[in-house]
């Protein structure tokens, strides 16, 4: 294929590319399992077993690659040749990860790591981007089972979902309550749980049980005599879980404090104030969610009033009560394993609480639900490190699914774990009944993986000529690591030149200790020489305790997590323990 690339008005460089080769380590293997040439379906069936590590493969897996890749008209009838091993190794059946949920889906809801979004209905920063259904349905269609929602009150009670306090837009909580309904079951049929922030009054938090009821109908969960303890994701499926305050708490919460998130610190809290008072003259009338704080003191009168007629329906909703106790966190620690409840902690909480309390807040979060989200000052809808929470057994990691970044990257590897359903089993050493674990003591070293980055392909389909280099092809190279409780530093390969199919053949080996909470990072990227900054060129995260062993075709993400159609690697994976590796 020759690419030509205009250097100047008078002067064009054409390059010429030729066909991606198998690497040698393919060669051998189809010459291992192959005879005469064809490989045939016992022979592949011997590949996926030996080399692949599926042990349980059988004739009707093999037959599906066999028909996968008849419209290529590449290989004989009997059999595949090494074109068609090549393409079937390159091809999607040959994923790193297991596509199935595969782990035990019936303990109880706090025994699982929730894939969690925060402010799920912003489309940007905290401060001034619109608000809209369209994070919704797309974190859903991610996978993502908890959906946050902020309520406040409005002239119309259909706009009652804002982020208070700042210049960010309204959305319908109708089209919320809409938009969740439609895409909550699309990807996952695991359960949804909404988080209410709630700052209503009791007229409207009637009114807002009303529209939840007749909106989810029978997927609405309602709380019953069996306790939440006894809930798994597997008995909820398909079912929506509501969690917010109590009626009565938000009253008393309302009354000590200020009318700002419940759930925030008093740190935030100023903030909030300083922010709110520099641009309060800034709201129209559509914003009156809490510029006049005559309404809301109104509105807790009448709370007072219409509480014992009104308050009931809307307390009947909630499947997992929120809120701090009264004693704060050391009041938490101490609460009945039988009555789950759900606390939020700031990320600046929880890090300043696991210098004192790390043993303890993995204790209970055994049986209570805990989640984290950004501090206020992420106006920008950046995240935070993930690990600092899932060590301590937190299972609601809030984030911006809105943004990008390397914490974003992270918590979406996570969360391709357990075929992608958003739920994700704790490590047993987080459940243990006994001698609670202690995150403040490093893990030995479970397992050594391989990673060895052969080659990578499609960039010339997702991209245009000139997207990396006016004058050239990409300069590619690939940076691998491990994020987690024992990150390692990243690795590089070498840069190849001048090249849509690059080739590297470069191998890389990482301890790895708690592999249930590692990922393997992998970012490519074109190496620019005269600029400060390399351009990207694909990324993914994978969790290293459901990496699949053997040759992998490993699909590449741009920077939003969006996978790319074509451009991909070919890499070959060895998870073992350490008393098993041979140098």
């Amino acid at each position: 294929m020759e690419q030509p690339f205009r250097v100047c008005i008078f002067c064009i460089r054409t390059f010429i590319h030729r066909v991606l080769e198998p690497p040698d380590d393919v060669k051998k293997l189809f010459q291992d399992y192959s005879q005469n040439g064809t490989m045939s379906m016992d022979g592949l069936l011997k590949f996926l077993s030996k080399v692949q590590g599926q042990n349980n493969a059988k004739e009707d897996d093999a037959e599906v690659i066999f028909n996968s890749l008849k419209h290529l008209n590449i290989f004989p009838r009997k059999g595949l040749n090494l074109e068609g091993f090549y393409r079937y190794l390159l091809g999607d059946l040959n994923t790193p990860l297991s596509p199935r949920v595969h782990q035990d889906m019936t303990a109880p809801l706090a025994h699982y790591f929730m894939y969690t979004g925060h402010n799920s209905y912003l489309t940007g920063n905290q401060f001034s981007s619109k608000s809209s259904v369209r994070p919704i349905k797309k974190a859903l269609q991610n996978g993502v089972r908890v959906i946050e929602l902020d309520l406040w009150p409005a002239r119309n009670i259909k706009s009652v979902v804002l982020h208070g306090g700042t210049l960010t837009t309204s959305v319908k909580l109708l089209k919320c309550l809409r938009a969740i309904k439609e895409f909550a079951f699309q990807v996952s049929e695991y359960p949804v749980v909404i988080t209410f922030e709630d700052h209503l009054t009791a007229d409207l938090q009637e009114k807002v049980a009303k529209m939840v009821t007749k909106t989810f109908g029978g997927m609405l969960y309602r709380p019953e005599i069996d306790g939440l303890e006894k809930l798994s994701p597997e008995s909820l499926k398909k079912k929506i879980l509501i969690s917010t305050k109590p009626p009565r708490e938000y009253l008393e919460t309302q009354n000590s404090n200020s009318p700002h998130k419940s759930e925030k610190t008093s740190e935030e809290q100023g903030d909030d104030e300083k922010l709110r008072s520099s641009r309060t003259n800034l709201f129209s009338c559509s914003f009156m969610c809490f510029a006049n704080q005559d309404q809301i003191d109104e509105g807790e009168q009448l709370q007072e009033e219409d509480e014992e007629m009104k308050i009931p329906e809307y307390r009947d909703l909630i499947a997992i009560p929120a809120g701090k106790p009264k004693g704060g966190l050391e009041e938490w620690l101490r609460m009945d394993a039988k009555q789950v409840r759900r606390l939020s902690l700031c990320e600046q909480e929880l890090e300043e609480a696991t210098i004192t309390y790390g043993k303890d807040i993995v204790r209970i979060t055994k049986n209570h639900l805990l989640r984290v989200y950004p501090k206020g000052s992420r106006l920008d809808s950046s995240n935070y490190d993930p690990f600092v929470g899932w060590k301590h057994g937190t299972q609601m990691v809030a984030f911006n699914m809105q943004g990008y970044g390397k914490h974003l990257w992270i918590m979406q590897g996570m969360f391709r774990a357990n075929g992608g359903c958003g739920y994700v089993k704790k490590p047993d050493f987080l459940l243990r009944e006994k001698d609670d674990f202690d995150p403040s003591v490093p893990l030995p070293v479970y397992k050594i993986l391989k990673v060895k980055i052969y080659s990578g392909e499609g960039w010339h389909l997702d991209f245009h000529h000139t997207h990396f280099d006016q004058c050239s092809p990409p300069d590619f190279l690939v940076k691998v690591g491990v994020a987690g409780v024992h990150a390692s530093k990243a690795r590089r390969t070498k840069i190849v030149r001048n090249s849509w199919l690059p080739e590297w053949n470069e191998e890389f080996k990482f301890e790895v200790a708690g592999p249930e909470l590692s990922v393997l990072r992998i970012e490519v990227i074109d190496f620019d020489k005269y600029s400060k900054h390399d351009d990207f060129g694909g990324q993914t995260c994978l969790p290293i305790s459901e990496l699949r062993n053997g040759i992998r075709a490993v699909p590449l993400h741009d920077r939003g997590g969006v996978k790319y159609k074509s451009a991909r690697l070919l890499v070959r994976f060895d998870l073992k323990d350490p008393q098993d590796c041979s140098e």
